[in-house]
């Protein structure tokens, strides 16, 4: 007994010690497809889109605000998604997936697999019911008609690795208060009872590197620095924010507000930011400046544009 005690205290502490890294994503690259700035090719609406490719998977990362417009922004760069399989729905705003019928049906005429699987935060499809009774959220019948069309949509209800390093949030909790909302609306809740519609869906796509956690979202409604806390905490505990892509919603925010987002970037090591889409050109700037940012670690994101693992940001020629 005495020889086994001290044996089966080093295979414990052995096992601690041997805890496996968390996967790590070698190649990242994400181009833009839909936002306000065309930058001399496309066409430019107030929406969002992104194409994302992590160690050989490509996803599409929301459909745009027109059914048409990340059809054509494809043929302006040149691109094909049609062996994509899987798209991420951030939220159920028409800005980000008014595509995504319009996508399916077109690129199934190539690959009957392109876009069959969306991905959905929980709260995506609940009724937003207008003031005059009518329903206000347009993904309940898009739902069904994606269906019809041979997609299969995934719920997603806490943090979920679709690939090795490749997760997706689910719906964020809201520790710190931010409010990156608009409006007044209503939503109605599994039970039956009516609450204001904060987003509870909104989702975020994070996928682990050796540099650090590289963020693709859609609008932030969760709100970016809630989201950058979440992805740290439940997905990699601690680890730095390499790179944040996408839309914050804050073009309209206040000058506190961007000083305490700001204060919170530098607390995450954030090292690269490209607001698209609802974070604002002038809020980009100001917390390129509060973070202690470049012009080449942050800039606004236009049609075209991107980021890169391995080269950093190519935002576009108008906002490099």
């Amino acid at each position: 007994m005495s020889f086994m005690l001290p044996t089966l205290a080093l295979i414990f502490l052995a096992s601690l010690t041997a805890a496996e890294p968390p996967p790590q994503v070698a190649t990242v690259n994400v181009r833009i497809l839909s936002t306000m700035l065309a930058d001399g090719q496309g066409f430019g609406e107030w929406g969002f889109a992104a194409l994302v490719e992590a160690d050989g998977h490509r996803i599409l990362f929301d459909t745009g605000a027109h059914p048409d417009t990340v059809l054509r922004n494809l043929a302006a760069l040149n691109l094909d998604i049609s062996d994509i399989q899987e798209v991420i729905l951030s939220h159920h705003h028409l800005d980000h997936t008014a595509g995504l019928v319009t996508l399916r049906q077109a690129l199934a005429k190539r690959n009957p697999k392109a876009l069959s699987v969306a991905y959905a935060g929980q709260g995506m499809f609940y009724p937003r019911p207008r003031a005059n009774g009518a329903e206000g959220n347009e993904m309940v019948s898009a739902k069904a008609v994606y269906e019809a069309a041979g997609g299969r949509v995934v719920e997603v209800k806490e943090p979920r690795q679709l690939y090795p390093g490749i997760w997706l949030t689910g719906p964020v909790p809201r520790k710190h208060p931010e409010r990156n909302w608009s409006g007044s609306g209503r939503m109605r809740l599994p039970d039956g009872k009516e609450v204001e519609d904060n987003l509870p869906e909104d989702q975020t796509l994070v996928i682990q590197t050796a540099r650090g956690l590289v963020i693709v979202a859609g609008c932030s409604h969760a709100g970016i620095v809630n989201i950058l806390d979440y992805s740290r905490t439940r997905i990699q505990p601690g680890a730095p924010i390499h790179a944040a892509i996408g839309g914050f919603h804050l073009f309209n925010a206040k000058e506190e507000t961007l000083a305490w987002t700001a204060a919170k970037f530098k607390e995450f090591s954030l090292q690269n930011l490209l607001g698209a889409h609802c974070t604002g050109i002038e809020s980009l700037y100001r917390l390129r400046e509060l973070s202690g940012l470049t012009r080449k670690t942050a800039a606004v994101g236009a049609l075209g544009g991107g980021f890169s693992l391995a080269s950093g940001l190519n935002p576009g020629s108008m906002t490099r």
